[in-house]
């Protein structure tokens, strides 16, 4: 199977020599997961960081009237999982599901404890990785309560151009805190204003 994308995204960060890439795909697993399967589900514990090689997923907290909200989504070249519940090896917040057909290279929590004595530079790789993901969730909190709905489909469709085409609308809507029918709404204002 193909790491090339991961070794391709650990060495923008730090320089792998060839025997800590050895040691590094040895601890390594690869999935293959079908559209709407989960990687992880709320209440149990998430046991791998999972990076993308090829496909989507949607990261999101179900309410106890069943219904979605949707947190994150995650393409080619980007990490997922539950973070809070990976690190703490409790019980998970949020679901991680397959939008499409999707190939991980995964980290047991294990395996990358180990990865860390052995290779200490990928420590500093995934605390990066750790904090970048807290700066969004920070921007991303801030932005909901202070932006209004079409100043945040704006910056989605800035932030995320390879991502809106892939997902449903609803989907969308539901990661923006709106109704879909809210976001075709604004979707038509911004093509009568163009």
């Amino acid at each position: 199977m193909n790491h090339k994308p991961l070794l391709d995204y650990i060495n923008k960060y730090i320089n792998l020599t060839v025997e800590e890439e050895a040691i590094l795909l040895a601890k390594i697993v690869h999935r293959n997961y079908l559209k709407d399967q989960y990687i992880v589900q709320q209440g149990d514990i998430c046991k791998s960081a999972n990076f993308i090689i090829s496909g989507c997923t949607k990261t999101f907290y179900t309410n106890l009237e069943g219904q979605e909200h949707i947190v994150m989504f995650s393409i080619e070249d980007w990490w997922t999982s539950d973070l809070g519940s990976f690190i703490t090896q409790k019980p998970a917040d949020f679901n991680v599901q397959c939008i499409e057909r999707t190939q991980l290279i995964q980290f047991t929590y294990d395996n990358l404890e180990e990865l860390y004595i052995e290779i200490p530079k990928l420590e500093r790789l995934f605390r990066k990785i750790v904090e970048r993901a807290f700066v969004a969730s920070q921007k991303r909190i801030i932005r909901n309560f202070s932006l209004t709905a079409k100043e945040r489909y704006l910056i989605f469709k800035e932030n995320y151009p390879k991502i809106e085409q892939r997902i449903p609308q609803y989907m969308i809507a539901s990661y923006l805190g709106i109704t879909k029918e809210f976001l075709s709404k604004i979707k038509n204002q911004l093509i009568h204003n163009q």
